[in-house]
This record gives C-alpha cells, structure tokens and sequence, in this order.
C-alpha cells in the first residue's frame, strides 16, 4: 500500500499481536539524516503502532559498515525510543543459514546473527534510494545484517567481497534465506546516488509504501520508473520454490 507520509499511520499486521520478540532492521549505517538513513519519525510511528496491540520486545540490529560503534551511531540519529533494545551485528553470535534455492544465484549460505533467527516477526523499513537507475529499497536494505568481518575481503570498508559476485545476486539470494514479514519504505524523501552512499541528490518524494517485501520494492520500482535487477532474479527464483513458501 502507498501512503502519503504525512498521513502515513502504521496498522500492524495480525501477527504482530502474538509476537514475543519484534526485529526492525533500519537503514541506519551512518551517522546521516534522512533519506540516508530511515527516520526517525517513521520508526517513531511504526513503534507506536506496535504498541496499540503487543508488549512483544523490540529489537533493532544494523551493522556499520566502517564497523563503527552501532550504539554511537544510533545515538546521533536519535533512534532512543524507549523499550526498544538495540544491537550491533558485530556484537552477535553468527550463525550460517543455508539458502533454500536450488540453485543459488551467488551465495549457498550466509552467515547471519543469531538474534534474527529468535525473532517471531521482522520488518525492514529502508529509505528511497536510487544507484543507477536501481532501486534500493526493503529488501537490499538486508544486507546491512551480514557481518563485515565476515564479508569484507580486501575492501576498505563494508562487505566488498560480495560485491565481485554481484550484488543483485547477492540480495535475490538474502532475501529466500532471510525472508522478512514486512518492508516499509520510507519515502518523505528520495536520495539519488551514483557510488557514495553518502552523497547525492535529494528529492522530496512524501510517500510511504508497506506491505510484503518483494511487492513494495516493486510498487516503488514500477512508481519511481526504475528497473531493480534484484527483484527480476527474486522473481526467477520464485519459480524454483513451491508456490506455498513465497
């Protein structure tokens, strides 16, 4: 569903009622305002939502990519919501999860923190980006999960031994092995990049998509005119699984 931001209020789902433990992946890797990271106004909003109907605990995990303390980062945006346990990927136990594709796009299996696998819903809420005409949305926004200490290679920084497999490949892969509940994409704002994640345009956009991972990126795909090489790999793996796991 699209909603205009400014009246975006989250309905959760009916699984969120019976959850015990709750993970929301942000976009938050850098010390950067939105849309370089989710807002906080967004999670501000989702949190609330949860809350009219569950206790569940809520936990939040993201990674640096400059292997940065997680805790500073998540001080200078202003994620200090209360009841709300936040993590660093580095700081997890990780454990290796095989992917279900037959036949893998990249990666057979990833190495993951452990806490994922304990959580009874997860919801990725990623910022608008576009790198090329490729959208950035919910689903690549799980690849913040994988542990750079594990993934790094000869890379200065992040996980840029993933990168020589193709990306794509990588995230269409991630996403059968860690499948997420829900993907919002928070869009007040758009941020337009080329190869810094850091840097690039801006543009207001005043939107809110949410619902099933792999249908919000392609909605925002198909909205913003884009082609996301990741959601046409999802799409030829959809038809390796039987049609009743995705």
């Amino acid at each position: 569903m699209i909603f205009n931001a400014s009246e975006f209020v989250f309905q959760p789902p009916p699984q969120v009622a019976r959850a015990r433990r709750i993970l929301i992946k942000p976009s938050a890797g850098y010390p950067l305002p939105h849309p370089v990271t989710t807002s906080r106004e967004t999670l501000e909003k989702v949190i609330w939502g949860i809350r009219q109907v569950s206790e569940a605990d809520i936990i939040f995990l993201e990674g640096s990519p400059h292997r940065e303390s997680m805790q500073s980062i998540y001080h200078a945006l202003g994620y200090d919501f209360p009841r709300v346990i936040a993590l660093d990927v580095k700081d997890c136990v990780l454990v290796e999860v095989e992917n279900p594709l037959t036949h893998p796009f990249a990666m057979s299996t990833f190495w993951l923190p452990n806490i994922v696998l304990y959580c009874d819903y997860l919801i990725s809420i990623a910022p608008a980006k576009v790198f090329d005409r490729q959208g950035s949305f919910s689903i690549k926004n799980l690849l913040g999960l994988l542990p750079v200490s594990k993934y790094q290679g000869e890379a200065e920084y992040g996980c840029g031994s993933l990168y020589s497999l193709g990306i794509g490949r990588v995230t269409a892969d991630l996403y059968f092995t860690l499948p997420f509940d829900l993907g919002i994409i928070d869009a007040g704002k758009k941020f337009i990049g080329i190869d810094d994640p850091t840097k690039g345009q801006i543009e207001d956009y005043g939107k809110i998509f949410s619902g099933d991972p792999y249908e919000v990126d392609r909605e925002a795909s198909q909205a913003m005119g884009l082609v996301t090489d990741y959601l046409q790999l999802i799409g030829i793996g959809k038809a390796q699984l039987a049609p009743s796991q995705f």
